[in-house]
């Protein structure tokens, strides 16, 4: 495919296409609405199901059910939205099972859910936040991968900005490393062999097949998240050479954080800035690192402190943790506010910087 300009949902639509993403179900909720759209027309055109489910505890169980069979399946919403799905999220990834989940956030609101989750026992979600829609694009496509290589859920964590703005991307199918084949799958292939597959939360198998039962079942989840905490961080960092200060941010803020940066370092002040792309696993390291010998770690994101509380863990008190966000949205509760500006996000930056109160 060559570049052509798309919309953000339009452009995540076709990269799960491209993915080999054939079934999608959800149910609309704006900003994730034009998402569903998509993807409701593109997926017939590929042999493809998406279905405008009921709710969204129809449209997860619907992933579940077509995730079992071996299909490369996804579904998605506003943080709302994913409210509902809190339990099925935890049975499938308890389940082993790929998910890859769009949440077309109203803001950044849902750092917590996302990332830490509401549902029971002890399950992670890789969690991937796009900055622009090119790399989008990149992550939806990883997404994809990384949830069948672990055989776990992994949220693409998006905007009201990322789904409504237009940038010109070519969403060609990218390659990555062989995955393993998936003989868990219930395909029906094994029906009256007495060698029939289930997938289930508990891990239960057939009663002529003893194994290590519930309990081995749960423990096993334990070293693969640490295996997926080793190998799958995703950071970005810029000017941290000689840096005095450090702003941290995601998604789609933390573009216009990089350029504030950017406009700030040319004007000769030692600022760099640290932007997780991976936020679970987070990456405490490299904000460790960040802020060794800096004066400040300043922490902007749209809510009211939420990735603060990781930022505050990987520093480890080397140095103040000052939050420069806030609430921030339109007069609709899902689109983009005040704070959202570039010359807002410098003042902000340079009262800390010149050790003064942030503007409120």
């Amino acid at each position: 495919m060559t570049r052509r300009l798309m919309e953000g949902s339009e452009a995540m639509a076709e990269a799960a296409v491209a993915s080999g993403c054939r079934f999608f179900a959800g149910y609309p909720m704006t900003p994730f609405t034009e998402l569903l759209e998509h993807l409701a027309r593109r997926l017939p055109e590929v042999g493809g199901v998406c279905i405008n489910a009921e709710s969204e505890l129809e449209a997860v169980g619907m992933a579940w059910g077509a995730l079992a069979t071996g299909a490369r399946a996804a579904t998605g919403s506003t943080g709302q939205g994913l409210s509902l799905m809190q339990e099925s999220f935890s049975e499938i990834t308890l389940a082993e099972l790929p998910l890859v989940v769009f949440n077309m956030a109203r803001g950044q609101s849902d750092y917590f859910q996302a990332t830490r989750g509401g549902g029971h026992g002890d399950y992670r979600h890789i969690v991937l936040a796009p900055m622009d829609i090119a790399e989008a694009v990149e992550l939806t496509q990883l997404a994809f991968h990384l949830a069948d290589r672990w055989r776990n859920p992994v949220l693409v964590y998006g905007d009201y900005l990322l789904a409504h703005t237009a940038e010109a991307v070519d969403v060609s199918p990218m390659t990555f490393a062989p995955l393993p084949p998936k003989d868990w799958a219930v395909d029906g292939s094994l029906g009256g062999t007495s060698r029939s597959r289930t997938v289930s939360s508990l891990g239960v198998g057939k009663v002529n097949r003893p194994g290590g039962g519930i309990p081995a079942h749960f423990e096993a989840v334990v070293p693969k998240q640490a295996a997926i905490t080793a190998e799958e961080v995703r950071v970005e960092t810029g000017f941290l050479d000689d840096a005095q200060h450090v702003v941290v941010a995601f998604g789609t803020p933390a573009k216009f954080v990089r350029y504030v940066v950017g406009q700030l370092r040319a004007e000769g002040v030692h600022v760099g800035f640290v932007r997780p792309i991976s936020l679970w696993p987070f990456p405490y390291e490299a904000v460790a690192a960040a802020a060794e010998g800096v004066r400040s770690v300043m922490v902007f994101e749209i809510n009211g402190g939420q990735m603060v509380d990781d930022v505050r863990i990987g520093v480890q008190g080397k140095a103040p943790v000052v939050s420069i966000g806030g609430i921030s949205t339109d007069g609709s509760g899902f689109g983009v506010g005040p704070l959202l500006d570039v010359e807002v996000i410098r003042g902000r930056v340079e009262a800390v910087v010149s050790g003064q109160e942030v503007p409120a």
